[in-house]
């Protein structure tokens, strides 16, 4: 048990309990207020079209920063980490001025209908679906636990199993989102991410006061400097390769996130809000995700995924460590509810009403859904616990997909005359790619470079891949280009 955390005494259970029920309590407020609760996709997964500016920009933030950032980043103990949520910031540029509008030209409830326009076919909608549920099945949805449960453990001691954390905030997670749907989990993100955003920015300065502001001293230059060398998590050159894409894909199709942005009643509103999130993306969390782990480094060692929650019981008063403890479940409740959420519009719109038939209530439907998928996730949550490093991991699995999925995206949008098979043939040819890469060619020492380098490999490979059976079916490409592919209906 952490000497300074005196959680005997239960003051810091049942400050964490309070803060949680209030979040939770101001929540329904807020979403009682809804004038339409109709049961369709709509209400359900857009929460009626009618967030605000703030609420979108709530959304994507907590949606995005959860422990797996706070606890991951921190763990590998160096500024390169960074690059991700500074990149970031342009990723979400994109998304505003380039992925925004067409969205909302085309009315789209999940990305993938936009798929389904531009190829005039629902089997490559069907496909990148089936992809995007994997994804939150199998890595986002048991990650999300996995790293929350960690730090609780770190935070509260050892003695506590870690599938116990998994399961609590599990629950509570997906209550929000069979009883609130996306509405609740946009409101009840904006509210917690004002806590969490703030008591992150306080362990920074207390981290640093800990260490008389001293990070230098100690610390190998390498878990210092912001230019990656070739062995490094980030080596400097991918920044302008493969990353570039990773955050397109990720902030720009990805429905986790996208889904926040269709949620707004206008497109002028939905810029606002991204552009919100954009700031506080390049502002307030690169501090956050890599000071600690640093100071951490000084403290302790290298002691990996367990530096959050080491340093945070080092260096945060007692009396608050309630209060931090109930904004570390909120950023794993507001990130498993957002990606249940999701899931379950990628499941109801995309599968049962394309395959089994007209959905009369969302509510019903998705409530059976995300009880099934809960539990799948937190039987998962084993499987994390061998992993070096969660965010390398998760960045790495991430790519079987991501560059695939860009794939059908880039084909669509940039060129005219594709159809659909062609498109899955080229996902399909970027799945086997990656995968051989990843778990073949990298491991034996055949292909040495580095997996975000060969992220463009895989893209690159899939666009023509997808252009080249296009062409053997007997149908001609037309390149339209960037502005087409914006301006275009």
């Amino acid at each position: 048990m952490l000497d300074n955390l005196p959680t005997s005494s239960g003051i810091q259970i049942l400050v964490c309990v309070a803060i949680t029920a209030l979040i939770g309590f101001a929540t329904w407020l807020k979403v009682r207020q809804a004038k339409t609760h109709d049961g369709s996709s709509k209400d359900v997964f857009l929460a009626g079209g009618g967030l605000s500016w703030l609420f979108v920009a709530g959304s994507i933030t907590l949606t995005n920063l959860s422990t797996d950032q706070l606890v991951g980043m921190n763990g590998n103990q160096m500024a390169l980490l960074a690059w991700w949520e500074i990149c970031g910031f342009f990723g979400l540029l994109f998304l505003a001025f380039v992925f925004v509008p067409i969205y909302y030209r085309n009315n789209c409830t999940t990305v993938t209908e936009l798929l389904e326009k531009r190829y005039k076919g629902k089997s490559i909608r069907t496909l990148i679906s089936a992809l995007f549920l994997l994804g939150n099945i199998l890595i986002y949805l048991p990650a999300a636990l996995y790293s929350g449960a960690l730090f609780m453990q770190s935070l509260f001691g050892t003695d506590i199993s870690i599938i116990y954390f998994a399961i609590l905030l599990a629950v509570i997670s997906a209550a929000y989102t069979i009883f609130g749907g996306l509405r609740a989990v946009a409101v009840m993100d904006t509210y917690s991410g004002v806590g969490i955003l703030g008591l992150a920015m306080l362990i920074v300065i207390l981290a640093l006061a800990a260490v008389d502001f001293d990070l230098t001293s100690g610390v190998p230059a390498e878990r210092l400097t912001m230019i990656g060398g070739a062995d490094s998590p980030i080596p400097f050159h991918t920044l302008f390769t493969g990353m570039i894409f990773i955050q397109i894909f990720y902030w720009s199709t990805n429905q986790n996130i996208t889904q926040r942005a269709m949620a707004a009643p206008t497109v002028r509103e939905a810029q606002k809000g991204v552009m919100v999130a954009a700031m506080i993306r390049i502002l307030i969390v690169p501090p956050i995700v890599v000071i600690p782990g640093i100071v951490a480094f000084k403290l302790f060692g290298d002691v990996n995924d367990a530096a959050y929650g080491m340093l945070v019981s080092q260096v945060l008063p007692g009396w608050l460590s309630g209060a931090f403890a109930a904004m570390v479940a909120a950023a794993v409740i507001t990130t498993f509810s957002a990606v249940l959420n999701s899931s379950v519009a990628l499941y109801s719109v995309d599968f049962h009403e394309q395959f089994i038939g007209k959905v009369d209530d969302h509510w019903k439907l998705g409530a059976a859904i995300s009880i099934l998928l809960t539990v799948v996730a937190i039987t998962l949550v084993p499987l994390y616990q061998n992993a070096e490093s969660i965010i390398n991991l998760l960045q790495q699995l991430n790519g079987l997909a991501s560059m695939p999925i860009l794939s059908a995206f880039v084909a669509g949008l940039l060129f005219r005359g594709v159809v659909a098979p062609a498109a899955i043939g080229g996902v399909v040819w970027g799945v086997a790619l990656y995968g051989l890469f990843t778990f073949q060619l990298e491991p034996a020492g055949i292909i040495t470079m580095h997996y975000i380098d060969f992220m463009v490999v895989t893209l690159v490979t899939s666009v023509l891949a997808s252009l080249t059976i296009n062409f053997l079916l007997g149908h001609r490409a037309r390149f339209v280009g960037f502005r087409a592919a914006v301006t275009e209906d």
